[in-house]
C-alpha cells in the first residue's frame, strides 16, 4: 500500500524496497502471516506510534475492575453511608467492588455484627448492585458486589 492508501498491488521485495527508498519512506510489514506478505509505505516512528496508541486505548477499556471499600464491625452510621456513596460511585463507572469487614482483637469472636454490617450495605445500594455470599478469611470478611441493573442505568445517563 502507498503512503495515501491507495493499493500498488503484488510487486517484488526490491522493486517496494525501491519504491520505498525513492519517496523517503520505510517499507514497514503489517501482516508477515499472510501470503504474500501485506507491506506498507510510511514512516515507521509514525507507524510505532499509531501502535502504541492502539495499545493505550485497548488497555483503558480493560482497565475496569475491582476496587474496594474497607469497613469495620462497630462502623457508624455516617460512616456507612459515606462508604456506600462512594461504592455506589464505583458501581456507576463500572466496577466491581470488594466490601471487606476487618476485625481486630476480641471482634473476631462476634463475625455476626460484620455480616449486619454488609447486609446494611448491601440493602443501602438495592439495585445498584448484586452481592456474592459473604465469605471469611482469617481477620476479614469480605463481599464482591457486581454492578446491578441500577448502576448501569445510572451509567447510561451520565454518557
Amino acid at each position: 500500500m502507498g503512503e495515501d492508501g491507495e493499493r500498488k498491488g503484488v510487486m517484488p521485495l526490491f522493486q517496494a524496497l525501491a519504491t520505498a527508498r525513492e519517496k523517503g519512506l520505510d517499507l514497514v510489514a503489517v501482516s508477515l502471516q499472510s501470503v504474500p506478505p501485506v507491506c506498507r509505505l510510511q514512516d515507521y516512528g509514525k507507524y510505532k506510534y499509531e501502535q502504541k496508541k492502539k495499545e493505550k486505548e485497548a488497555g483503558k477499556a480493560q482497565r475496569t475492575g475491582l476496587r474496594e471499600v474497607r469497613l469495620r464491625p462497630k462502623i457508624d452510621d455516617h460512616d456507612l453511608e459515606f462508604k456506600v456513596r462512594v461504592a455506589e460511585k464505583l458501581l456507576k463507572e463500572g466496577n466491581k467492588v470488594k466490601a471487606t469487614v476487618r476485625f481486630r482483637g476480641r471482634e473476631i469472636t462476634r463475625p455476626e455484627l460484620g455480616k449486619v454490617v454488609l447486609q446494611r450495605l448491601t440493602s443501602f445500594l438495592g439495585e445498584m448492585a448484586t452481592a456474592d455470599k459473604p465469605q471469611m478469611m482469617g481477620k476479614l470478611m469480605s463481599i464482591v458486589l457486581s454492578p446491578g441493573q441500577g448502576a448501569k442505568n445510572a451509567k447510561a445517563k451520565g454518557s
